[in-house]
C-alpha cells in the first residue's frame, strides 16, 4: 500500500470509532480532489480541511484552485475533480444544457450575499452629481444604477460602450449586475443561443463580458472595462489599490441571496453515496464553524484564506468583509454584519427557490430562450438542489451530537423557500411557486412567450 493510500486507510478507521453512530458507511472513494476559485466564499472547503472535519470523515482531500469556471466545471463533469466550488447557475446551467449539457446536482449551499458591484474612480465622479448625500457628506445607501443611467448616456453620446464585467455567464454576479442595472433603468442585454448569439450584449445598455475574478481590479485600471460584479476579495482589493469605487453589495441588492454552491455530477453521487453524505457533514461543520459565536472564528480564517494556496490576497483586503465590515470609498467603512453568511439563516440549506429565481433570471434575460410552464421550474429545481440528501447528512449531525436540531430548518418539512431574505432593491416581490407571473411583472425583460 502506498503511503498516502495508508495514511487514507488509518484516517477511515479512526472515523469509525468517533462517527459510529452516524449509520452512513465507509467512504466508497476516500481519497478526494476538490476544485475551488480564489474568492472567500470559498472558506468552507479550506476550514474543512485545515480544522479536520474532512479527516474526521475519513476523506483524504486534496483542494485545488482552478483557472477559471468554465475550466472548473468541465474537469468536475470529466471526473479529474471530484466535487467543486461552484457558482450557484452552474449546476442548473449544465442540468438545463446552457453551454456544456451534464447532470450537475448541489446538496450545500456554500453561503449567503459575499459580492459587490464596483466601478472606476471615473465613473464614481462622475455618478455623485446624481447621488442622495447624508449629512456626513457620505451617499446614502443603497446607490441606485439611476445614478449610473446618466453616466452610460454620456458615452453613448460619444458613440462608445460603457462596459462591465462579470464572472460567468450563469454567475450570481452576471444576475445581480443585471438586476442593479434593470432596476435603474438600463437594459444590461439579451442572449439568444436559438441563433447562436451567447454573448448577452443584445439591445444592450451597458455591454457585459466575461473577466476572471482575480483579474478584476487590472482589467478596471487598464480601461478595458468601466466596472464589474464579483466576489471577495476583489472589490475591496480595488479600494486597497485606490483605482475603484464599490458602489453597493449583492446583500444591499438582495439581503440574504444565495451565493455558491457545492456541486458534483449526479452520476459521481450516485456511485459514491457515503462518500457525498460525508462531504456534506464536513461541510457543514466548517461552515457552522465560521459563523458560530458570533464569527469569533473570523480573523483565525482570515489567516487562513490569506495563504497563496487559498485565496491569497492580503489579510487586511479579506478582513474588510470576513469580519462585518464592507468599506465603499476609501475611509467610507459601514458595518455589514451579514456581508458574508455561511451558517446562520439555514444559509447551507440548498432551497429550492434559490434554484427558481436562477432560472428566472436566467429566462428573462435569453438563456432560457422559450416560456416553460410553472411546474418546469419546480421539476428542475427539485432535480438539481437535492434537499433530501443535505438533509439525510444534517439529521447524522444531529444524531451523533455535532450539532443541534435548531441549527437547521425542520427535517421532513416542506422547506421549499428560504427565510429570512428581505425585498429585492426594486421592490417586485420574489413568488418562487409562481415564477412565470414573477418574470413578467418586470418592465425589462424577456415576458410570456417572447423571443429574440
Amino acid at each position: 500500500m502506498k503511503p498516502r493510500q495508508l495514511a487514507a486507510a488509518i484516517l477511515l478507521l479512526a472515523s469509525f470509532s468517533t462517527l459510529a453512530s452516524a449509520d452512513i458507511g465507509p467512504a466508497e472513494k476516500p481519497d478526494l480532489r476538490l476544485g475551488f476559485i480564489k474568492l472567500t466564499d470559498m472558506a468552507p472547503l479550506a476550514i474543512a480541511w485545515e480544522q479536520g472535519f474532512f479527516i474526521d470523515e475519513g476523506l483524504f482531500v486534496e483542494l485545488e484552485a482552478q483557472a477559471n469556471w468554465k475550466v472548473l466545471l468541465d474537469r468536475v463533469i470529466t471526473g479529474e475533480l471530484d466535487g467543486a466550488h461552484m457558482l450557484a447557475g452552474q449546476p442548473l446551467g449544465a442540468t438545463i444544457g446552457y453551454g456544456t449539457r451534464a447532470n450537475i446536482i448541489t446538496a450545500f449551499s456554500m453561503d449567503l450575499n459575499g459580492n459587490g458591484i464596483t466601478v472606476s474612480n471615473d465613473v464614481w465622479d462622475d455618478m455623485k452629481p446624481h447621488l442622495t448625500m447624508q449629512d456626513d457628506g457620505k451617499p446614502e445607501h443603497p446607490v441606485s444604477a439611476a445614478a449610473l443611467k446618466p453616466v452610460v448616456e454620456a458615452y453613448k453620446d460619444k458613440g462608445e460602450r460603457f462596459r462591465m464585467g462579470m464572472v460567468f455567464p450563469v454567475s450570481t454576479h452576471n444576475y445581480e449586475l443585471r438586476y442593479w442595472l434593470a432596476a435603474g433603468g438600463l437594459n444590461p442585454g439579451f442572449y439568444a443561443p436559438q441563433s447562436g448569439d451567447t454573448s448577452g450584449t443584445l439591445q444592450a445598455d451597458v455591454h457585459l463580458s466575461v473577466t476572471p475574478p482575480p483579474q478584476m481590479p487590472a482589467t478596471l485600471e487598464a480601461g478595458t472595462i468601466q466596472g464589474y460584479c464579483v466576489g471577495e476579495p476583489w472589490n475591496q482589493q480595488a479600494v486597497f489599490q485606490g483605482i475603484g469605487v464599490p458602489v453597493i453589495t449583492d446583500y444591499e441588492i438582495w439581503p440574504n441571496n444565495p451565493e455558491k454552491v457545492f456541486g458534483v455530477s449526479e452520476a459521481w453521487a450516485e456511485e459514491n453515496p457515503n462518500t457525498h453524505l460525508r462531504l456534506l457533514r464536513a461541510m457543514i461543520r466548517a461552515a457552522h464553524w465560521l459563523d458560530e459565536n458570533d464569527n469569533a472564528n473570523r480573523e483565525e480564517a482570515v489567516k487562513i484564506l490569506a495563504r497563496s494556496n487559498y485565496v491569497g490576497a492580503d489579510e487586511k483586503v479579506i478582513a474588510n468583509s470576513m469580519t462585518g465590515t464592507f468599506e465603499y470609498e476609501q475611509g467610507d467603512v459601514r458595518s455589514v454584519p451579514d456581508f458574508n453568511v455561511f451558517f446562520r439563516y439555514y444559509a447551507t440549506y440548498p432551497y429550492p427557490s434559490d434554484a427558481i429565481w436562477y432560472l428566472s433570471q436566467m429566462r428573462r434575460w435569453g438563456q432560457i430562450p422559450e416560456a416553460k410552464p410553472d411546474d418546469w421550474y419546480m421539476k428542475t429545481a427539485a432535480q438539481v438542489y437535492r434537499a433530501d440528501l443535505y438533509e439525510q447528512a444534517a439529521q447524522s449531525l444531529i444524531d451523533d451530537g455535532l450539532l443541534d436540531a435548531g441549527d437547521f430548518p425542520e427535517i421532513g418539512a416542506e422547506n421549499f423557500v428560504r427565510p429570512e431574505q428581505g425585498e429585492l432593491i426594486d421592490g417586485v416581490p420574489f413568488t418562487p411557486r409562481t415564477p412565470n407571473a414573477y418574470i413578467d411583472s418586470f418592465e425589462i425583460g424577456l415576458k410570456g412567450t417572447d423571443t429574440l
